[in-house]
């Protein structure tokens, strides 16, 4: 998760919001993204999406049965339908997005019925660091939108 902290640092550095994540495979890193969807003017230019499509081509099959995501925030509807695709084998977040997170906050969307893969889920990795670097993102935005006191 610490690898993953890092590529959200870089999404805060560029005013995205600080989403990072990584995927592992037998103990090896084999894909990194961090959120650029303002950057690149694409909505699926979400952390897990960037990080899973380099992973993808580093092992040169679509399909990653023995790797981990570790991601920051908890995933929303897209990023898990990936992670399907992808056939992950596990998920690991930080902070729960109670927005729009699709793993346990509004919904569970790897757990539908009809779907072919499963994915085994560990929340709350590295939550409080997680959760801290969005909230100071989010409190600076309302910061700068705020109208000045007379």
């Amino acid at each position: 998760m610490r690898l993953a902290l890092k590529e959200a640092r870089k999404a805060l550095q560029a005013e995205e919001v600080p989403v990072g994540a990584v995927v592992v495979s037998q103990g090896m890193l084999i894909g990194r993204g961090h959120n650029q969807p303002m950057a690149t003017n694409d909505p699926t230019a979400h952390a897990e999406i960037i990080a899973l499509r380099e992973a993808a081509t580093r092992m040169g099959n679509y399909r990653l049965p023995e790797a981990s995501l570790y991601v920051t925030l908890e995933p929303c509807m897209m990023c898990v339908g990936a992670m399907v695709q992808a056939r992950i084998k596990m998920l690991f977040y930080g902070a729960p997005d109670p927005k729009a997170g699709a793993i346990s906050s509004t919904q569970d969307i790897a757990r539908m019925p009809g779907l072919n893969h499963r994915f085994a889920v560990t929340s709350g990795v590295m939550e409080k660091e997680c959760r801290q670097l969005l909230q100071d993102f989010f409190q600076r935005k309302r910061g700068e939108t705020q109208p000045a006191k007379a």
